[in-house]
């Protein structure tokens, strides 16, 4: 089968690329870089010519402060079902977010942005399926719940469920090769602050991990864990640190 990767450059991007060429699938791997433009759909067409399945995991940020994130993942959605049909490709596979329909997300213009993504597609007459992931365990690090000085890190009290980045690339995968809807998440459940704390020492950094409120309650009470009908996957969170432990 010949998938192409839209976003290929980002976290999910690559591991799914990867994934898809351990099974034996033939890639394309398409972003900005290889002049792939979401926001405009220059390109779009004419790299998805002879493809199979589209898989995307791309985050198609505003290019300009004049448009809303809502706006600009809903239009690069749009344009990227338009240009699956135009060139005769047969599914799209969409990674979004487990729990992004929870009332306390209603003022996040992130989660607001990956509903409206999943309105365009419930909407189109393009075959597709999508990928609802609980946060990853690569998100011990990221920038929107964890502040970092040269000797302190901030970490927002998060209650979640994490998955592994390489496990959701293979769900990714299985579902371009058989489609259906899925949501998956990790086995165990740890605060966020744990997580950062592993993962550092892991990598030799031994800077110290300080737990900070969270933009909202909820967020501290478990809105992040596994939905109830979620698949729950491996590695576990000890596996995961020890593997981070062997590539640093």
């Amino acid at each position: 089968m010949k998938i192409a990767i839209v976003g290929a450059t980002g976290t999910s991007g690559r591991a799914t690329a990867l994934a898809a060429q351990r099974a034996g699938h033939e890639v394309v791997a398409l972003s900005r870089a290889s002049g792939v433009d979401l926001h405009t759909g220059e390109g779009l067409a004419q790299a998805l010519r002879g493809a199979d399945t589209v898989i995307d995991t791309s985050n198609a940020f505003p290019a300009s402060s004049d448009t809303s994130l809502v706006d600009a993942f809903a239009g690069a959605t749009q344009r990227l079902v338009e240009a699956s049909q135009q060139a005769g490709v047969q599914r799209l596979v969409h990674l979004s977010i487990c729990n992004i329909d929870h009332p306390a997300f209603d003022d996040f213009d992130y989660y607001l942005a990956k509903r409206a993504q999943e309105k365009v597609l419930a909407a189109s007459s393009l075959p597709h399926a999508i990928i609802r992931s609980a946060q990853w365990m690569e998100f011990a690090l990221n920038p929107t719940p964890v502040t970092q000085t040269e000797t302190e890190v901030k970490v927002q009290d998060w209650l979640i469920q994490p998955i592994a980045v390489d496990t959701v690339a293979e769900v990714l995968v299985q579902a371009a090769e058989t489609p259906r809807d899925r949501k998956i998440a990790g086995h165990e459940q740890i605060r966020l602050p744990e997580l950062t704390q592993a993962y550092l020492h892991a990598i030799g950094d031994h800077r110290k991990v300080t737990a900070v409120a969270p933009v909202v309650d909820e967020l501290t009470e478990g809105i992040m864990l596994a939905p109830e009908d979620a698949e729950l996957l491996g590695p576990t969170v000890a596996q995961w640190v020890a593997q981070q432990s062997a590539n640093a």
